[in-house]
């Protein structure tokens, strides 16, 4: 069994994981890598592995550092099966046709994908509920736990076949490997908590404030009452930069 890494380390953007296990290629996210121009260009570069090869893509949300280079694996020939939650699947079709329209825009020499790769991507995606059990082939299988994160998103909790041999506890027995994708700010005022997995033995996670804690919601809401009192005493305009899916 082989984890590797294709994006998403080292940047906060582009996350891109690919499992190896009993002869199969489980992929977790294919997300734009995004930032500075330099950093787009990066996208329109050949993946580092064969799209070919990967059997499955499993989906944690629909922000595009998580979904943004999907139709350009089926562009370059990936079959697979794709999953993730029902609303993830419905969130993606607009953001995709978005990103479509905005890389038009930038890049107008290049092509990502176009809308026949979309319209193929869409046909091989199945949406589906929290916690209901997929079997993706023989002895593997995952289900999916809220995220907290934005609408749909979710931990991805993956039970392979055991690498295990059976003087070691296999091969019967299960091993559980979470994925959690980006997670909530539990509370919130729209989503339900982040949901915590059990009886995992491997946790693959973000950590892009995995070394320090948010702020409560009464402090936070304090800083922004702060900023808009600053702004009037200036008398000038408030600019809120945030994401236009479920945030504004």
């Amino acid at each position: 069994m082989k984890l590797k890494f294709y994006g998403g380390v080292g940047t906060a953007t582009g996350a891109n994981m690919v499992l190896e296990c009993s002869g199969k290629k489980i992929m977790v996210d294919c997300g734009l890598l995004q930032g500075l121009r330099k950093d787009e260009d990066k996208n329109f570069e050949d993946f580092a592995y064969d799209p070919k090869t990967i059997d499955f893509l499993l989906v944690t949300h629909a922000h595009m550092d998580h979904i943004g280079k999907i139709p350009k694996l089926v562009r370059d020939g990936f079959r697979g099966k794709i999953f993730s939650t029902l609303e993830t699947k419905e969130l993606a079709l607009p953001m995709l046709q978005d990103e479509l329209k905005v890389m038009r825009m930038r890049h107008k020499d290049k092509v990502l994908f176009d809308e026949n790769d979309l319209e193929n991507t869409l046909s091989l995606w199945e949406g589906r509920r929290y916690a209901e059990k997929v079997e993706l082939f023989e002895d593997c299988s995952f289900n999916m736990i809220n995220a907290g994160h934005i609408l749909g998103s979710a931990i991805i909790v993956l039970s392979p076949p055991s690498p295990l041999l059976p003087q070691e506890g296999g091969p019967n027995k299960k091993i559980r490997i979470a994925f959690t994708g980006d997670l909530g700010n539990s509370p919130s005022p729209l989503l339900p908590d982040t949901e915590i997995p059990k009886d995992i033995d491997y946790l693959v996670m973000e950590s892009v404030y995995g070394d320090r804690n948010h702020e409560s919601r009464e402090e936070r809401r304090g800083k922004l009452k702060q900023a808009i009192l600053d702004g009037i005493k200036r008398g000038g305009t408030m600019v809120i930069p945030t994401f236009s899916i479920e945030r504004t």
